[in-house]
This record gives structure tokens, sequence and C-alpha cells, in this order.
């Protein structure tokens, strides 16, 4: 009895050590490393995470005015029964354009906290190209499903395609799943992504279904990119001068 003690006890030691190396890992990747970058760049760091902020305020701002949503509309509102260049096109924009009928104010810790971990990690230029693939793949899924038909496994009725992409938040799902796929971070990914998928799945409306294939490709592109050694390259500053 008391070997098969100390086995059990041997055992709950390793398994405690193996999940206090896993969240300390975690910790360093999620919050130290963005934190030193941050201290090092300053708001610089997360200018496309602020200038997104501002975005939405700004769109949200003027879609309330009377010429605003119409204007904000015709720019940046991306919906499954336009012609495919019109699509591309509007859907940089849409990005940044918020849902109507949702409160702007609640999404936008979200936004900051994707853009800026993205943006701090892996440059701007890395995280605008995730965020947009992420929301056009989601878009083009719509289409996909909405040509399929109703008659058919995962498609839609036709008139699903009048109504509006998601717009900011399946960038921001896509970003949370990308960062958490290249950091290795399960807890992020439990935190940040898997609520939304767990709605997307309980209303699996064109919404719930463009969030999944955010997800899905973003999970994707990080475990593609890195697969390797699983150590993020951080963009560092030029250095002036030197030997």
């Amino acid at each position: 009895m008391s070997v098969s003690l100390g086995a059990l006890r041997a055992f709950v030691l390793r398994v405690v050590r193996r999940g206090w190396r896993a969240v300390r890992h975690e910790l360093r990747a999620v919050v130290v490393r963005p934190l030193r970058r941050l201290w090092e760049r300053g708001l610089r760091g997360v200018s496309l995470a602020v200038f997104g902020a501002l975005a939405v305020i700004g769109l949200h701002a003027f879609q309330q005015t009377g010429v605003g949503g119409d204007v904000v509309g015709f720019v940046g509102e991306v919906r499954g029964d336009q012609p495919l260049w019109v699509t591309l096109l509007r859907t940089p924009v849409s990005m940044f354009v918020p849902a109507v009928d949702l409160p702007v104010w609640g999404g936008l810790p979200r936004l900051l906290l994707a853009f800026a971990l993205a943006e701090l990690l892996f440059g701007r230029i890395r995280t605008l190209a995730v965020a947009y693939t992420v929301t056009l793949a989601g878009t083009l899924g719509a289409r996909l499903m909405v040509a399929l038909g109703p008659e058919r496994f995962g498609g839609l009725p036709a008139d699903v395609a009048h109504a509006v992409d998601t717009g900011t938040s399946a960038a921001i799902v896509g970003l949370f799943a990308y960062t958490s796929v290249a950091l290795r971070a399960p807890l992020l990914f439990l935190a940040a992504v898997v609520p939304t998928v767990t709605g997307s799945i309980r209303d699996l409306d064109l919404a719930g279904r463009e969030h999944l294939i955010a997800v899905a490709v973003a999970v994707a592109i990080g475990g593609v990119l890195h697969r390797r050694s699983g150590q993020v390259v951080v963009e560092r500053p030029a250095v002036v001068g030197g030997p």
C-alpha cells in the first residue's frame, strides 16, 4: 500500500511540475514578452491596435449620423450577394466596421488585446495579413454555403446572402487563435477562442459559421508557420551604427 501511495504521490508531483512549467511558459509568452516589447517601443508598438480601436469608434459614431450609415455601408459592408470584387475591396474596411445591433464598447477591449498581442509579437504586416485572411476566408466560406443551398449538407438558404458579415469579430477571434497556436498557449485559446467557438456551434447561423471558419484557418496558418520550433520571431528595431 505504501508503494502505491508513493507512486501516486510521484505521479501527482510530476503532473504538477509539468503543469506549472506550462503555465510559466505561457505567462512568459503571453504576458512578459509582449510587455517587454511594449516597454521597448511604447505606443509605436501597438499603433495598429490603437488605429483599429479608433477606427471602430469613429465608424460607429459616423454610422449614427444621417448619411453616415449609408457611407459606411457603401465602403465597408460585406454581403454574400455582392460581386466578388466588391467583397475583396470592402473586406479591409469591414474588419473595423462594428455591428449596428451590438454595443461597440463591449468589443473594444478584445479588439485592442487581440491586435496588440499579435502586433507586438509578429509585427504589423503579419497581423494585418492574418486578420484579413481569416476575415476573407469566413466571407468566402459563407458564399460557398449559400451556393450549396439548404438541401445540401452545410448549405444555407439564399436569403442569408443579404445578411451583413461579422465585421471585426472574425478578425479578433482569428488573431487570438493564431497567437495561441504560434505561442503554444492553450490557456489563451481556452479563454479567448473557446467561448466564441462554443457560441458559434450553439447558434450555427451565418456569423457563427464565419467565426468557425476564421478559427480553423487561423489555427492552420499558425500551425504551418510555427510548426518547426514553436518559437516566435519578434520584430526588432533597426540598430543604427554598430561595428
